[in-house]
């Protein structure tokens, strides 16, 4: 997929975006109730919250941001996501820890590191956790 980007130009890049942004999945209705202070990233510039659940062990994902205001941070969180959501924690812990980088770099959006950085060592506390057979909040 990287190489895929690489190819496009800054315009298609963004666009490509735009389009996997709106392939996040929503937060689903038996959640939006719930506290979700504790699975708020900080360290992110924009307002993102990501919320795990275990079942027969295996993990699924669920990111609540406002995908039209940060397009690029939906995107890189539907990405993610999808290869990762209905896996054992093995596979979020196997992902590299240049993810984020090779991802920015390939879209020319290497500022948003920092916050794309803190998502995924969020999503892989939360599959060693799971790994380890203790709760996720």
């Amino acid at each position: 997929m990287l190489k895929y980007f690489r190819a496009l130009s800054r315009e298609e890049k963004m666009q490509a975006l735009v389009q996997y942004s709106k392939r996040l999945e929503p937060m689903p209705e038996r959640l939006q109730g719930i506290d979700r202070t504790e699975y708020a990233v900080p360290e992110c510039q924009t307002r993102v919250e990501l919320v795990p659940e275990v079942h027969d062990g295996l993990l699924h994902f669920y990111a609540d941001l406002d995908a039209r205001r940060s397009p690029t941070i939906a995107a890189f969180l539907a990405i993610l996501l999808s290869a990762i959501n209905d896996h054992p924690p093995a596979t979020t812990l196997a992902i590299p820890s240049d993810f984020a980088r090779q991802v920015m770099e390939s879209v020319g959006l290497g500022a948003r590191e920092v916050g794309l950085n803190a998502m995924l060592v969020r999503l892989k506390r939360y599959a060693a956790l799971a790994a380890a057979g203790a709760p996720l909040s």
